[in-house]
């Protein structure tokens, strides 16, 4: 077109109001994180096992993007609605196993290996049931036709990829790490243990 160098553009209306609400995308998506992190810390009394329950979000977002990019969809604001809505319902299932294997350790003196390997086997049925609930639900929206279905698409699409890959990987991944996290939690109590003993009694030497 020619235009000289002094004439500047910008999204103006619709367009820079759709602009502005990617660009808080990510803060919004890290106040739902940390939010979700302070209420299951209250709920569980522990700094370490919300983020055992947060790891699961990572491969429900990897799947709902793969999802996007294999269809050839745009991550819009739709898709995006998807994601969030995938933060919700996928950690149901590390609470399922979680929940059951403090109870295990808390009231039946249970070790950790133990218990989330029961946790994992007893609540299977349920994490398995829920998410094909959700699962179906979203179908109709990532397959439907018809007046605005294409608006719809996108959050189905994220949906169905990001439970379908979080319902693989969690049911492995969330024993490993839960396990993992109650091995430091223990070494970081031994710890604080020690260094209590240590400023108690400085000199090393017991008391006659």
């Amino acid at each position: 077109m020619n235009m000289p160098v002094t004439v500047q553009t910008s999204f103006q209306g619709a367009a820079a109001a759709f602009q502005a609400s990617l660009s808080n995308t990510l803060f919004l998506i890290l106040a739902a994180i940390v939010t979700m992190y302070i209420v299951l810390g209250v709920l569980y009394e522990s700094y370490i096992h919300p983020v055992t329950i947060l790891s699961t979000l990572p491969s429900a977002g990897i799947g709902a993007l793969l999802a996007l990019l294999i269809s050839g969809s745009d991550l819009g604001i739709i898709g995006i609605i998807g994601i969030i809505l995938l933060i919700g319902i996928v950690k149901k299932n590390a609470i399922m196993m979680i929940d059951f294997a403090l109870v295990a350790e808390r009231e039946h003196n249970m070790p950790p290996e133990e218990a989330i390997y029961q946790a994992a086997l007893l609540r299977f049925r349920p994490i398995l049931m829920t998410t094909m609930a959700a699962l179906l639900g979203a179908l109709p929206l990532m397959i439907g036709t018809g007046v605005g279905s294409e608006l719809r698409h996108p959050l189905g699409i994220a949906m169905v990829g990001g439970l379908m890959v979080s319902q693989v990987l969690t049911l492995f991944t969330t024993p490993v790490i839960y396990i993992a996290f109650d091995k430091l939690a223990g070494r970081l109590s031994g710890r604080s243990a020690h260094a209590q003993t240590e400023e108690a009694n400085p000199s090393g030497l017991g008391h006659r």
